[in-house]
């Protein structure tokens, strides 16, 4: 089962569920805690603070269910040695539960995983790579589109054919790549 799959469960009453994904995440996210601070016993408070903490969202509803559990319970984790960071040097704290906003939902604070960047720069050269192949005249378009940043009426304009001609070309060129990739079996998506 997807671990949305098994937080629906879970927030639907089935306890079960989330034992699947402690057994799922635990030892991988341990690790990541013992890593950084490098103290068991601090490890393990920190990963039972996590796992406390996102019981408590996720029975709030607070957890949107994206894909992404594993990377969520990462943040947390993260944000809790973070805390435990400041307080050791004195500064001040941030909590989720001083802001206005949820911290720990909001995708748009969080950075990619390594994992995430590795795969989007794969799917990038695969792009670049299957672009390569197509006739000159769909390559053409769909640089300067794309690598250029024009638009249709300036691409007409630079290879003098019509608008509707330069569209046809961009179009004919996404219908191929897509085939290729099929072809190939070369995933496009980060899914």
């Amino acid at each position: 089962m997807t671990d949305d799959t098994l937080v629906n469960l879970y927030s639907n009453g089935n306890s079960q569920a989330f034992n699947v994904l402690l057994d799922r995440y635990k030892d991988k996210l341990f690790s990541y805690i013992l890593f950084i601070v490098r103290n068991k016993d601090l490890a393990d408070d920190i990963f039972q603070e996590t796992f406390v903490k996102a019981i408590v969202t996720l029975q709030r509803g607070g957890y949107t269910g994206t894909g992404k559990f594993g990377a969520w319970l990462t943040r947390i984790a993260h944000n809790l040695v973070i805390d435990y960071f400041r307080q050791e040097r004195g500064d001040n704290t941030v909590s989720n539960d001083s802001c206005q906003t949820d911290l720990l939902n909001d995708s748009t604070l969080c950075e990619d995983n390594v994992e995430e960047k590795i795969i989007e720069e794969q799917i990038l050269d695969d792009v670049r790579r299957l672009v390569s192949l197509l006739p000159d005249n769909q390559r053409e378009v769909v640089y300067m589109r794309f690598y250029q940043d024009l638009s249709f009426k300036e691409i007409a304009d630079i290879t003098g054919v019509s608008i509707n001609t330069a569209l046809g070309r961009m179009r004919y060129a996404l219908i191929n790549v897509r085939r290729m990739a099929a072809e190939h079996q070369i995933a496009l998506t980060l899914s």
